[in-house]
C-alpha cells in the first residue's frame, strides 16, 4: 500500500511541483492551500507524513502544526522561506521533525520524506516490542519495571515515561517543549525546573556517574536524547 504524504502549500506551482515528484516515487499525495483545509484533511485521511508551509492563510502553519502534534506523531517536514519560522518550529518545540528552506531541490525533498518515514517506521515497530536493554539497564514496558544490572530500580512513573520516549525514538533529540508534550500531555509554559528535576532524578538513578551521564544525554541549546548506546529490543 502507498505510504500517503499530505502538502500543505499555498503556493499552487510549488505544491504542484511537490506532488509530480511524490507521485513519480509512488507516493498516494493530497495538496491543500491553507490550514484550515490542512487540519480537516488531517483528520479525515490517516497520513504517514505532513509536508507543511508555515505562512498559510486562515490558519497559519504553527496553528496547524500544534495540531498535528496534539493528534499523534505522524513527522512533519517544515518547508519555508524564512529561516526564523524554521528555527521557532524545529528549535523552539513545535515539533517539527525536519524542515527545508526555499528554494530547495525535488531529490533533496525527497531523500528528507523517505527519512521521516524510515525513522517512523522504525519508531513504531519499536514500540511494539515490550522489553529493552539499553547498556547495563532491562527496561520492559508492560510491567513498568527498570533493572539495573539486574537490581529493581524504582522509577516515578514521569521518570519512566521520559526513559521510554527516549529509548524509543533513539535518533531523535527532544526539546524540553516536546517531552513534555509527549510525556505530560500539556502545552509546555516555559518553566525549566520542572523538566530539570525530572532528568536528574533519572539520572541519579539509572546513570553509572550521573554527572557524566552516558544514556540521557543534554544537546545544549536544544534538549535531550539517548546517548550513543546500543538499544536492544
Amino acid at each position: 500500500m502507498s505510504q500517503k504524504i499530505l502538502i500543505v502549500e499555498d503556493n499552487v506551482l510549488i505544491s504542484r511541483s511537490i506532488e509530480t515528484k511524490l507521485k513519480e516515487e509512488m507516493f498516494e499525495v493530497k495538496a491543500v492551500f491553507n490550514g484550515e483545509d490542512a487540519i480537516t484533511q488531517f483528520n479525515q485521511v490517516k497520513y504517514d507524513a505532513v509536508l507543511l508551509d508555515l505562512m498559510l492563510p486562515i490558519k497559519n502553519g504553527e496553528e496547524v502544526l500544534k495540531y498535528i502534534r496534539s493528534k499523534g506523531d505522524v513527522p512533519v517536514i517544515i518547508i519555508s522561506t524564512k529561516d526564523t519560522d524554521v528555527e521557532k518550529a524545529v528549535n523552539l518545540g513545535l515539533g517539527a521533525d525536519d524542515y527545508l528552506s526555499k528554494p530547495f531541490s525535488m531529490l533533496e525533498l525527497v531523500a528528507r520524506v523517505k527519512a521521516v518515514l524510515r525513522r517512523s517506521l522504525k519508531s513504531q515497530e519499536k514500540e511494539l516490542k515490550p522489553k529493552y536493554v539499553v547498556g547495563n539497564l532491562e527496561i520492559n514496558f508492560s510491567n513498568f519495571e527498570v533493572k539495573k544490572q539486574g537490581e529493581l530500580v524504582e522509577l516515578t512513573l514521569k521518570e519512566f515515561e521520559i526513559l521510554k520516549l527516549l529509548i524509543t525514538h533513539p535518533d531523535q533529540t527532544f526539546s524540553k517543549q516536546q517531552m513534555y508534550r509527549n510525556v505530560w500531555g500539556e502545552e509546555y509554559y516555559y518553566n525549566d525546573n520542572v523538566i530539570n528535576v525530572h532528568i536528574r532524578r533519572l539520572r541519579e538513578k539509572i546513570e553509572d556517574d550521573p554527572s557524566n551521564p552516558k544514556i540521557i544525554m543534554t544537546m545544549w541549546g536544544f534538549g535531550y536524547k539517548l546517548g550513543d548506546i546500543e538499544v536492544k529490543s
